[in-house]
């Protein structure tokens, strides 16, 4: 890396979420309960899909993707973001900076293709269940997970190199609560107009590419369901999609509403204020919503809690 960048600008600092200092205790309290929520409705729903027998199918597989990604983006931003509300001093260190921003990134994208490989089970589950367990195979599973980790990790490091390869001017002030790629781009005195074209090429192709798989697969999904002849099939069809769905309309209607928004003088603050939502409360939701929305999840919990003294004893 530039020796300027390790020997002039060793620390970052961030702004955080707000400067009014009375706002800091109660939105550490808030902030503090959501990401305990969070924590434990993720751990939860790891360790139940792990084992639990009747949650041993692909799509409590991917369940359990889909909550180590939570896990991983909430916990890459949620502490640090805790430990400013209290501290004098909000600052954070380079190094610890660029590894904040490569786990976020890294966690953020396998998001977006684990809720895609959901869709897709969904689709294979409605409109091929004859021959599910062939297409779904746990070797098919795997692939995807590990073709979804490969793909993030890489975008995740060749954005973070690169921005951490040029040169910071010496203000660094990040006018966010952590480091994200934009409000460090300002910061830059490079040309960074390379970085800028390959952060917006991989955020356009992310989302593009994992939501086109959404939409194909919710298309097809609803034709098929439409044909049924029986209203009792339908409303099964419809039950086994509802809570993938829910989060899938959370999540990407945060983040388009993100791109999508105008620019203006105000746009870090609505940018602020989206970020708080996918970064604390989504991770919150997502364990919730498959918690409270599915029997099998909450017969799953049931078994394991009854059960568990048992095994205690023993």
């Amino acid at each position: 890396m530039d020796k300027h960048n390790l020997t002039v600008l060793n620390e970052f600092i961030l702004l955080g979420i707000t400067d009014h200092t009375e706002l800091q205790a109660p939105l550490f309290g808030l902030s503090l309960i959501i990401y305990m929520i969070s924590v434990v409705g993720n751990f939860g729903i790891i360790i139940l899909s792990k084992i639990d027998s009747g949650l041993q199918t692909p799509m409590y597989f991917f369940l359990r993707h889909l909550a180590i990604a939570d896990l991983g983006y909430s916990t890459a931003v949620g502490p640090k973001m805790l430990v400013n509300f209290v501290s004098d001093e909000n600052t954070i260190s380079y190094y610890f900076c660029a590894a904040q921003l490569a786990f976020f990134l890294m966690f953020i994208t396998s998001e977006l293709f684990v809720l895609s490989a959901m869709s897709y089970d969904r689709y294979v589950a409605i409109c091929n269940p004859l021959l599910y367990t062939v297409i779904m195979s746990q070797r098919v599973c795997r692939v995807l997970v590990t073709i979804t980790y490969l793909y993030s990790t890489f975008v995740s490091l060749l954005v973070t190199v690169k921005i951490f390869n040029l040169s910071f001017c010496g203000y660094n002030v990040i006018r966010h609560f952590y480091c994200d790629s934009v409000p460090l781009l300002s910061l830059l005195c490079s040309n960074t107009h390379e970085i800028k074209l390959i952060i917006l090429i991989l955020a356009a192709f992310d989302l593009i590419s994992s939501l086109l798989i959404v939409l194909v697969s919710y298309v097809l999904i609803i034709a098929a369901i439409l044909k049924m002849n029986s209203a009792n099939s339908k409303h099964k069809a419809f039950s086994t999609c509802g809570s993938h769905l829910t989060v899938v309309v959370v999540f990407y209607g945060t983040l388009i509403f993100m791109y999508v928004q105008p620019k203006s003088s105000d746009s870090f603050d609505t940018d602020k204020m989206a970020s708080i939502f996918y970064t604390l409360v989504i991770p919150m939701l997502n364990p919730l919503i498959y918690s409270l929305r599915n029997k099998e999840v909450k017969y799953a919990l049931h078994r394991t809690l009854v059960t568990l003294p048992r095994r205690v004893n023993r």
